[in-house]
């Protein structure tokens, strides 16, 4: 819990609800955080098939937004609106009640993959695993197109419709974990500009007039009637349903603001000026910048889209798996319950590896860490990628092993730097920082470093996707407009580059390339699915 000075006294009840739980957070319009509270959400993960349980996102939001507002009826009577912010290309199949018909497919999921080639592929020669005109009319009206591993939005609903037909059926609409939320919230079905984009059915060349496509809706192979209407972000879509506004004991008059994808709100939360670049370090990790243009790199995976800014696209480069190392090494190696641990909780133990981090020289002494735990999206898109540990000898020390952890991230973000600085047309210049790993003075310093960006520190990082969605909240409401934004960001400091470290890095960067290039062709090998995962029981 965390709080901060604020001019304003009224509150945004946000909702962040990432891969790992929801959080929520009371921010004021201009963006201070007061408090905040989090619960965890489980995800199982069996081979391709990754899922979340919509009803524990649901228990979750109730027992953090409860946490924040029970007993203290003043800070209640303060909430003037609700808005979420949640984690991208999830989907949940609703019936006309609006309940799940089976467990959200999380963004990490990829049994969609030959789902999405088949329907990618054209007859006679293909560019990529895509037929020509298909992917033409998918980068023509979108931006992009579905990915080949199937863990968008796409994907999701093409395996659903071709392996699990019983649950296609009785599907109602498609949501994304946002519309979800929203429907619970007040009971409208809607989907954003953001939240609908994975599914690649929306003509998006008008930024202020996102709508559906006929053609390309008839190209995924799903029936229009199952997709839900579109709204813009900062749409107020309704008021909380009485039983909700009950629980929480709010007023049921309390406007809900439709709000955005994560990275459309830690966007505007972050860096909302046209080409300004953020780096979001969570459980996965991504660049972003607004552009006043839609442009697609398609080779690398990188696309300038609709996003929650008025008029504007968000070009996103993203990193499957960032913060997920760090919580990996905690949670499978260092705390891991088995004969040698306890089941105890798990310590705090972000900070101590980040100490201990900044004690050993950068480069970690030779080792090099390529942080790919379940594939990676930039700038290659191949999901058989997996993580490893090279050049480790007898002379190392897990101390070593941590800094090469976060190294390792640093490294896969210069990766994606050259292609994404290509796309802005125009160098980055300082990259803020944001989320749970910005937190962390080592991890920016080392990411500065590794990249040669000055990286600047926001003042609250972990609560970017809150500020986001509460300013989101301020617009819908009139109070606040998008050119207000740049005024009310509150940074802590900015982390130079050390010049003296600039042949070192470059250097590990060769390096970081060059296992790619060699282990690629082996994990392509090694991590060929035999079968497909069953489809869920309807």
């Amino acid at each position: 819990m965390t709080t901060q000075a604020s001019a304003d006294n009224r509150y945004v009840l946000a909702i962040d609800l990432g891969t790992s739980g929801c959080k929520c957070a009371l921010v004021t319009l201009d963006g201070a955080v007061h408090a905040w509270a989090f619960r965890p959400v489980a995800l199982r993960v069996q081979g391709a098939l990754a899922e979340q349980d919509p009803h524990e996102w649901w228990a979750a939001f109730l027992g953090a937004a409860g946490e924040l507002l029970a007993g203290d009826a003043a800070r209640r009577r303060r909430v003037v609106a609700v808005c979420a912010s949640t984690q991208a290309e999830v989907t949940v199949c609703v019936d006309r009640a609006g309940e799940p018909l089976a467990p959200a497919i999380s963004w990490l999921d990829s049994r969609g993959a030959a789902a999405i080639r088949r329907r990618a592929r054209g007859r006679l020669f293909n560019i990529e695993g895509y037929g020509p005109l298909k992917l033409w009319r998918w980068l023509r009206l979108t931006g992009g197109a579905p990915s080949g591993t199937g863990r968008d939005s796409a994907g999701h609903i093409a395996w659903v419709r071709d392996e699990a037909p019983a649950v296609y059926e009785r599907t109602h609409k498609f949501l994304n974990a946002l519309d979800y939320l929203n429907l619970r919230l007040c009971g409208r079905l809607c989907a954003t500009q953001d939240s609908i984009l994975t599914a690649w059915v929306t003509d998006n060349r008008d930024a202020s007039h996102v709508r559906y496509d006929a053609g390309l809706i008839r190209q995924l192979g799903v029936a229009a009637e199952k997709l839900p209407e579109l709204v813009k972000s900062t749409d107020v879509i309704g008021t909380l349903l009485p039983a909700v506004a009950d629980a929480l004991g709010l007023d049921p008059a309390t406007r809900v603001v439709a709000g955005a994808m994560d990275n459309s709100a830690v966007a505007v939360g972050a860096a909302v000026s046209d080409y300004e670049t953020h780096l979001y370090l969570g459980t996965s990790s991504w660049l972003g910048a607004h552009l006043p243009f839609m442009k697609t790199d398609l080779r690398h995976k990188i696309a300038a889209v609709p996003c929650a800014v008025q008029g504007r696209y968000l070009a996103m480069a993203l990193q499957s798996t960032a913060g997920a190392n760090l919580s990996f090494l905690r949670d499978r190696i260092l705390y891991h319950p088995d004969e040698l641990a306890s089941d105890e909780e798990h310590p705090a133990v972000y900070d101590a590896l980040s100490r201990i981090a900044a004690q050993v020289p950068p480069g970690a002494r030779g080792l090099i860490y390529m942080p790919w735990l379940l594939g990676e999206r930039t700038p290659v898109d191949d999901p058989r990628l997996r993580a490893g540990l090279v050049n480790l000898s007898l002379e190392h020390s897990r101390e070593d092993i941590f800094r090469a952890f976060l190294e390792g991230v640093a490294l896969n973000t210069r990766w994606m730097l050259e292609p994404f600085t290509r796309l802005l047309g125009r160098d980055t210049g300082a990259i803020v920082a944001v989320g749970g790993g910005a937190q962390s003075e080592v991890w920016c310093q080392i990411i500065a470093d590794v990249t040669g960006r000055p990286i600047r520190q926001l003042e609250s990082p972990i609560q970017a996707n809150a500020i986001g969605a509460g300013f989101l909240a301020g617009i819908g409401l009139g109070e606040l407009g998008f050119a207000d934004l740049p005024a009310l960001r509150r940074s802590r400091c900015v982390h130079e580059p050390r010049h003296a470290l600039r042949q070192l890095h470059a250097d590990q960067f060769e390096t970081f390339k060059e296992v790619h290039r060699r282990l690629a062709p082996l994990y392509q090998r090694l991590n060929t699915p035999d079968h497909a995962p069953e489809a869920p029981t309807p």
